[in-house]
């Protein structure tokens, strides 16, 4: 089912169309409202019971869960994506020699971990190069052999939105004996991810993107099978016992059950987990694969409109329906986004595509701007 624009919802103004959604969200009213109301109750600490410290975040944990159709013990509570991904560095086994599997161009914070591990434990760094016209997945499930120990791919490239079929990925890895470390940061809440069907060992994102929710929070899923690993940090909420503030001198071994040993520090965040139960409570609402379904057809729609421009976009069916990358003749005009901004259109540059990343706040107006601005500006 299609998705009216849901504009209303925003404080977005009639001349802007915002078309970067990829690069940061932004916020509902009624997510900046949860975000005042949150602040204010930080005024008066008082107010703030011991069983706040649990009640929120275990909500927004079910929240996320749903959204990937897991559980709540399954998820921990992270402030970046680069924190979920050293998580899962620190807990998967790679031996001397073994590869390490990455796509060129692959966000940073789903690399740098990979690269310090390879260096501890003496593994190899292999990343797998574009080309082709077949996609990613065929060089992927290639490269996956007897001797990789850990895929760490995105589900959706970066860059353009290029596309991974992560449940093909998933059973050759199983059947190789590969962890597979997922980062949905780009993808979480407007491209459906079934961790049954895929069965990633670590599946990572930050919330301030497609899960439309504030800066420096995400989540991580963790696979049954590390769930006793090494956490980052030992906080203290995280240690069996926790909600008896009188009794935390009576320090623990035991950790909260389930992912909860792998939260970050102050996970309770007063200020930024309401706004993000908030932002995933509406998602919910919306659909995950009526958003996408969505924003399929208006990406369609500007690839199409764009044509004519010499702008290229890939096959439909090769990415992400919420995910467009332009691509120009030859090199990307410079300064492109800075000029296309100062009319009102707001696009990123990603290596040489130009990123074109709608959501439900987008309408026909912003789409017939994106096209006249870019016209005069070409």
């Amino acid at each position: 089912m299609m998705i009216p624009s849901q504009r209303h919802l925003f404080d977005i103004p009639d001349d802007v169309a915002y078309f970067n959604c990829a690069y940061m969200s932004p916020l509902m009213k009624k997510v900046v409202a949860a975000g005042q109301e949150a602040v204010a109750l930080k005024a008066r600490p008082w107010q703030i019971t011991p069983p706040d410290f649990f009640s929120t975040p275990e909500l927004a944990r079910e929240l996320f869960a749903q959204l990937i159709n897991a559980q709540a013990d399954d998820i921990a509570i992270i402030p970046a994506c680069s924190y979920g991904t050293a998580t899962a560095a620190q807990n998967l086994p790679v031996g001397k020699g073994q590869e390490m599997l990455v796509l060129q161009d692959q966000f940073p914070s789903n690399v740098y971990p990979w690269r310090e591990l390879a260096v501890e434990r003496e593994a190899e760094i292999v990343t797998i190069p574009r080309g082709g016209n077949d996609g990613w997945t065929p060089r992927i499930l290639d490269a996956i052999g007897g001797n990789t120990a850990i895929v760490a791919l995105p589900h959706c490239h970066w860059t353009d939105g290029s596309l991974i079929d992560l449940e093909a990925v998933g059973r050759r890895c199983r059947e190789v004996g590969a962890a597979l470390v997922v980062d949905l940061t780009q993808s979480i809440a407007a491209l459906p991810f079934d961790v049954a069907r895929i069965q990633p060992d670590f599946a990572v994102a930050a919330g301030y993107k497609w899960l439309m929710g504030p800066y420096t929070l995400g989540f991580v899923y963790v696979a049954p099978q590390h769930r006793d690993g090494r956490p980052l940090e030992h906080n203290w909420i995280a240690r069996q016992g926790s909600e008896d503030f009188a009794g935390l001198v009576d320090y623990k071994t035991e950790y909260q059950p389930g992912a909860r040993r792998f939260d970050m520090g102050e996970g309770a965040n007063f200020m930024a987990l309401p706004m993000a139960v908030t932002a995933m409570r509406q998602l919910l609402e919306w659909g995950v694969e009526e958003i996408q379904e969505t924003l399929s057809a208006m990406t369609e729609t500007i690839a199409a409109r764009a044509a004519p421009l010499g702008l290229s976009a890939s096959d439909p069916t090769m990415r992400a329906g919420h995910f467009l990358g332009l691509g120009f003749p030859g090199e990307v005009p410079a300064g492109l986004p800075e000029r296309l901004g100062q009319e009102g259109v707001y696009v990123s540059v990603r290596g040489q595509s130009m990123r074109v990343t709608p959501h439900l706040y987008n309408n026909e107006a912003d789409v017939e701007r994106l096209i006249d601005v870019l016209a005069s500006a070409l």
